[in-house]
């Protein structure tokens, strides 16, 4: 479910493992656009020598794109990857409820929102957990597997089981905002935006502090706008109302910068500018 980033890879994540993968957008220009990113991605790791044609065309084989939920009746692991919305997701749970199989999984790819909220929407919320994958799926091997507290031992297994298929490292974790890496990550990148609000440094000093000082791949900024301002203002949101914690309360420049549609990477600009 979710034709987006993160539903492209998972997509391909799952098909990569043998699996066949029907993946359900909300329109047929969302559908076509998925497509056209999941060729991108397995034309690029062809180019680099990751994968060969024919095993590239045979991956994109076992992934279909739909625009009708009915066409999910079939699966036996349903994975949501659509807005980080509770209410949107409620809503969405709520229509697979009546269209999956009563034995089917269904797990949500949130990265902060409780899952017991959504498998308190359908009638087995024994067989919902959530299974949360990182940006860019193709490259990151954590998943973080979310046991609710109504979820069944075979639930989490099954996942498990699948998560380790994909060739991904899963880790289980207890059901609190923020899983582990975003409760650890977020007041980081919070604060950051709190010191260039300050006038502390820069935003380019204080990414490249961070880079040389710790060791890390890439800076606050840069990966703020990589995971999408927008995002990053809806996790912070649900940790602060988890916690009531006032590293978890957003900055008021992050807010203000979504506001005014500054989301990164995917609108072209955030705290950098990007290409077309």
């Amino acid at each position: 479910m979710g034709s987006g980033i993160m539903g492209g890879g998972v997509a391909e994540a799952c098909a990569a493992a043998g699996a066949h993968v029907t993946v359900r957008a909300r329109t047929k220009a969302s559908a076509e656009a998925l497509v056209a990113q999941i060729e991108h991605s397995l034309a690029k790791q062809v180019e680099k020598g990751k994968r060969t044609t024919d095993d590239a065309a045979a991956l994109r084989q076992r992934i279909t794109v739909s625009t009708s939920l009915a066409d999910l009746a079939d699966c036996e692991l349903v994975i949501e990857t659509v807005v980080e919305d509770l209410e949107v997701k409620m809503e969405l749970f709520r229509a697979l409820d009546a269209v999956v199989s009563p034995k089917a999984i269904i797990a949500t790819c949130t990265s902060t929102l409780p899952v017991i909220d959504l498998a308190m929407q359908v009638s087995r919320p024994e067989r919902v957990c959530g299974v949360h994958f990182f940006n860019p799926v193709h490259t990151m091997m954590l998943v973080e597997v979310v046991r609710p507290i109504c979820a069944s031992d075979e639930t989490i297994e099954a996942v498990i089981e699948f998560v380790l298929a994909c060739g991904k490292e899963p880790i289980e974790v207890k059901d609190q905002a923020g899983f582990i890496v975003n409760a650890l990550l977020f007041p980081y990148l919070n604060n950051a935006v709190r010191l260039l609000e300050h006038g502390v440094a820069t935003k380019e000093g204080i990414d490249a502090a961070m880079k040389g000082g710790c060791g890390f791949p890439m800076g606050p900024f840069a990966l703020l706008d990589l995971v999408g301002l927008d995002t990053s203002l809806a996790i912070l949101d649900a940790l602060y109302l988890e916690y009531a914690d006032a590293n978890y309360a957003p900055v008021p420049l992050l807010r203000r910068m979504v506001s005014a549609g500054l989301y990164g990477r995917k609108s072209g600009e955030g705290f950098y500018q990007y290409g077309p």
